[in-house]
């Protein structure tokens, strides 16, 4: 954990802070037609892409491309579509379709049960600890900060059953076991939000499970399998993706001290420390809903996904100029690295190399 305020200077922050502000600012003054095209474009592949998958579905040798068209559907509504709508990338557009407050997407989650634990909590208070809820998922040690119990001995099992069953887990996040059993907060606290997680997983299971299942008629068995392999495709798929994006190697997390009054600048700075890039090209970049560009999400959340790749540069600039890394690697670097932590974290302080002290950067720019 690294004090933001060893990193640069208050005058810096501020610098950086206005930077980044001109950045959203011409952004934001550019949106239009492209941008509202791109999405249309994607919400009709996505369509495309599932009525392909429910039809081949009748087709038992066309098994595979079902099971491949569902899956990249699913993928489609989950990343590019489902959770850059409702993070409100496109309410300035007025369509009710793209409303953010109306949009639900094709997983167990409920809309409005994300809508706070991930909008609000985890996008205002991120790699705080006890106070962003993503920090471990209320399940696993991925922090030097988090003191460590014995149950964290299964933290790379967590993790993997955790990628198999990620909608679950997302949906589940809103209960807060870990601060239910904790005494911190009541299970009745939660009543609303368990009656939404049982509309929603209902209207999910029937849907993917018994609805489908049963049109197929003697084929029922061989759709419900493919449904499940496309959820479990679009579940490790988004674990991996977010996992790379929040918990490699370098990626810092803070305290709620040295957080408190923070300025706009400080808020820009901890999302640059607390958030890591995945490389690769144009689809890849579509199928990870543009959070392989986790940096430029984080900093401005609730513009159109599309627009990162188009900031990413200057965004690596402006660190670069500042001192700042810029954390950023193909998946599979960044995936190992997310890796290594959860068995790192796994272990007692005691057994495990400690690491040195980092070095503070306070560079001296010249003045304009």
């Amino acid at each position: 954990m690294t004090g933001l305020q060893d990193r640069l200077t208050p005058a810096q922050v501020e610098e950086f802070g206005r930077e980044m502000d001109e950045i959203r600012q011409r952004v934001v003054a550019d949106l239009g037609k492209e941008d509202v095209d791109y999405i249309y474009n994607i919400i009709k592949t996505q369509r495309g892409l599932e009525a392909a998958g429910r039809a081949l579905m009748y087709v038992p040798p066309a098994w595979p491309l079902a099971v491949a068209a569902l899956s990249v559907s699913k993928i489609l509504d989950n990343m590019e579509i489902g959770h850059n709508v409702m993070h409100g990338q496109y309410d300035w557009t007025r369509d009710p379709a793209l409303s953010s407050q109306q949009f639900e997407w094709d997983n167990v989650a409920p809309g409005e049960n994300w809508r706070h634990s991930h909008n609000y909590i985890h996008h205002t208070y991120t790699n705080i600890l006890d106070k962003d809820r993503d920090v471990g998922y209320g399940i696993l040690r991925i922090d030097p900060a988090q003191k460590w119990h014995p149950y964290y001995l299964g933290n790379p099992v967590y993790a993997f059953f955790l990628a198999f069953m990620f909608e679950y887990g997302v949906m589940l996040h809103d209960l807060e076991f870990d601060r239910i059993v904790r005494g911190e907060r009541k299970w009745s606290e939660f009543k609303e939000v368990r009656a939404r997680m049982v509309r929603k997983a209902a209207r999910q299971i029937g849907k993917d499970y018994v609805l489908f299942p049963l049109l197929t008629g003697p084929l029922a068995p061989l759709t419900l399998a493919g449904n499940l392999t496309a959820n479990v495709v679009r579940n490790v798929w988004a674990f991996s993706i977010i996992f790379c994006g929040h918990f490699p190697a370098d990626v810092e997390s803070f305290s709620e001290e040295e957080t408190e009054n923070e300025t706009r600048g400080q808020w820009y700075l901890r999302q640059i420390l607390g958030s890591a890039n995945i490389t690769g090209g144009k689809l890849f970049h579509i199928m990870s809903g543009n959070l392989s560009h986790q940096i430029e999400h984080h900093l401005f959340p609730d513009i159109p996904a599309r627009r990162y790749p188009q900031i990413a540069a200057e965004v690596r600039a402006i660190c670069e100029k500042y001192g700042l890394p810029y954390n950023t690697g193909p998946l599979h670097k960044q995936l190992f690295s997310v890796a290594k932590k959860l068995v790192k974290f796994a272990l007692p302080d005691s057994v495990r190399p400690q690491p040195a002290e980092p070095t503070t950067l306070k560079p001296e720019l010249e003045a304009a």
